[in-house]
């Protein structure tokens, strides 16, 4: 328990710590914005030239209590310790000097850096921005997904950017905020993401042979039937690794150029026998 406590403690640390850095060392210099409360705050903090580790804390607190009736205590002590060393790190590294001025190079390292600090908070069960929240709730009483109420909150701010800080800026923090984005995903599941596999197929048998003996992977076989025509089939799952797809792809394709394929990713595996097997 206490060694599961401190890990996640080191990573919300770390996390809050190189959303810090992409901001004061990065964007913040060169008058570019992330998005969400981050976005609200650096504008804020532009306009009353008070310290943006304030606007951090201030404005989200509010949704730290929505979290806490949301999604729970442990979510919202993680959101409030990592949101708190974020604002701390701000305020320690406003006197250092940018390690450039130029804004492209700022809004794609600065963006990078947001990125891998947000997908490392939340990978421990936390947040640094409130928007997801009001999203949340929002969603719930109008017929928007979560992702596209965020999307509109975000466009709105970073469209308020052309107006603080002109319209070239507020074009380099699209580009900041596109690649923390993919950042997020990136960290969050991972460079090695899995892939479930669904196949079905009068050869089943072969094709699981097959992919236990060339991917190293295990299968397991599910019983399923056929709506139309009501006949038993036999179903193949496995996870294997995005670059095992190419591979498998061609396994089934030797054995049954008709069969049913369906590939989608998963974020998580855990237990079972996932790990691979050696092949010869």
């Amino acid at each position: 328990m206490w060694a599961r406590l401190l890990r996640r403690l080191i990573f919300l640390t770390l996390g809050a710590g190189f959303m810090a850095v992409g901001l004061e060392i990065f964007l913040v210099p060169n008058r570019i914005i992330d998005g969400g409360i981050t976005g609200i705050s650096i504008m804020v903090s532009h306009a009353t030239a008070l310290p943006l580790g304030i606007f951090l804390t201030l404005f989200n607190l509010p949704f730290l209590f929505m979290g806490y009736k949301q999604i729970g205590k442990t979510f919202a002590l993680s959101t409030l310790f990592a949101v708190l060393v974020m604002s701390l790190g701000t305020y320690l590294l406003h006197p250092v000097a940018p390690i450039t001025i130029d804004p492209l190079l700022a809004a794609v390292f600065g963006g990078v850096i947001l990125g891998i600090g947000v997908g490392l908070v939340i990978r421990s069960g936390g947040s640094l921005d409130g928007t997801e929240i009001v999203a949340i709730l929002f969603s719930k009483r109008l017929p928007f997904s979560v992702g596209e109420i965020v999307m509109f909150i975000n466009l709105f701010i970073l469209g308020s950017a052309g107006f603080v800080f002109g319209w070239d800026r507020a074009m380099y923090s699209l580009i900041a905020y596109y690649l923390a984005f993919k950042l997020i995903d990136i960290t969050i599941e991972g460079l090695d993401q899995s892939k479930s596999v669904w196949i079905i197929s009068d050869r089943y048998k072969e094709i699981g042979d097959a992919l236990t003996q060339r991917l190293g992977r295990g299968v397991t076989y599910l019983d399923g039937e056929g709506a139309y025509t009501g006949d038993s089939k036999k179903v193949i799952f496995t996870v294997i690794t995005r670059l095992e797809e190419a591979k498998l792809k061609t396994i089934v394709e030797d054995w049954d150029s008709q069969a049913f394929l369906a590939v989608g990713n998963i974020h998580d595996v855990k237990g079972g026998r996932f790990k691979k097997k050696d092949i010869h």
